[in-house]
C-alpha cells in the first residue's frame, strides 16, 4: 500500500475533497504512485487526515470519475493503469489555468500581449 501523505489547509480555498483529489492527481501523474498500486482505504485516509469519511469518499468518486482510481468492492482502490492521452488532456487542463492566471495578470497590470507571449516562450525554451 503506497504511503500518502496529503496536506490539508484551511485556508486554502479551496474545499477539502478538491486539496484531496488534486494532491493524489498530482502524485499520480508525477509518477509517485504507480499504476496498480494499492491507495489507502477511505477510512484510513479519513482517520490520518482527521476529516470526514464522506469528504474522501467524494474526492475518491472524483478520482475514479476522472479515471484516476479504480475501486473494487471488497479489494479496494487502486491506481488506474495510465491512458496517456487522459493524462495529457489533464496537463493542459492545468497549464490553461496558469495561463488563464498569467493573462488575468497581464490584463490587470497593463503587459502587453506580446510581452506575455515573449516571455512564456523564453520559459518554454529554456525547459529544453
Amino acid at each position: 500500500m503506497a504511503a500518502i501523505e496529503i496536506i490539508i489547509s484551511n485556508s486554502a480555498g479551496k474545499p477539502i475533497y478538491e486539496q484531496i483529489t488534486s494532491q493524489i492527481k498530482a502524485m499520480i501523474m508525477s509518477g509517485a504512485l504507480e499504476a496498480g498500486e494499492a491507495i489507502p482505504s477511505m477510512r484510513a485516509l479519513a482517520k490520518s487526515l482527521h476529516v470526514s469519511v464522506i469528504t474522501v469518499q467524494k474526492a475518491y468518486e472524483n478520482l475514479q470519475r476522472d479515471g484516476f482510481i479504480e475501486t473494487t468492492v471488497g479489494r479496494g482502490s487502486f491506481v488506474s493503469a495510465r491512458n496517456l492521452e487522459f493524462y495529457q488532456e489533464e496537463r493542459r487542463r492545468q497549464a490553461e489555468e496558469y495561463l488563464q492566471m498569467a493573462a488575468e495578470i497581464g490584463r490587470t497590470s497593463n503587459i502587453s500581449l506580446g510581452k506575455l507571449t515573449e516571455l512564456l516562450a523564453m520559459f518554454y525554451e529554456e525547459g529544453k
